[in-house]
């Protein structure tokens, strides 16, 4: 394995670095009482890859068995326990604990605790998932044909649990 190829050409560098402050309001607010902060998206990481804080309630959430063609998916555990699909069954995690998933590995993700829990995403390359994480939010005013649209345009591919 060795470095990809430059992608600066400069001599000299630059002033360039991006900085969130940690006491910055949630990008997103879900009903049940869930945060998303974008902390770098595709947007300010030049398409490399985005990170995201995924803070929930105590309130059972979180995504059924899916896969991902295009971008891979990785989990750093926060705060409480996240039961994570592993494509055979759910693993609860704690903190400290680390989950990389590639394109095309089944997964899920829950808090069902009853604690808040969060942890750290990150996707890469860096896909504009800021719009799926914000279409979640009107998901239910969708027809069926438009939720099948928007799952797909944003690489959500459902599988159902073995």
């Amino acid at each position: 394995m060795s470095y990809p190829e430059p992608r600066y050409f400069g001599d000299e560098g630059e002033i360039s670095a991006y900085f969130r402050p940690a006491g910055q309001a949630p990008d997103i607010e879900y009903p049940n009482g869930g945060t998303a902060d974008y902390l770098a998206t595709g947007a300010t990481t030049n398409g490399q890859f985005g990170l995201y804080q995924w803070n929930m309630s105590g309130a059972r959430s979180g995504p059924d068995p899916h896969f991902h063609r295009t971008i891979s998916e990785s989990f750093y555990i926060l705060t409480g326990t996240i039961r994570i699909y592993n494509g055979a069954k759910w693993v609860d995690h704690v903190p400290g604990d680390f989950v990389h998933v590639p394109e095309g590995g089944v997964h899920g993700f829950r808090n069902e605790s009853g604690e808040p829990a969060s942890m750290l995403l990150m996707f890469h390359p860096g896909a504009p998932r800021e719009d799926y994480f914000e279409g979640l939010l009107t998901l239910g005013e969708l027809s069926d044909e438009e939720r099948k649209e928007f799952f797909a345009l944003h690489d959500n591919f459902w599988i159902e649990e073995s």
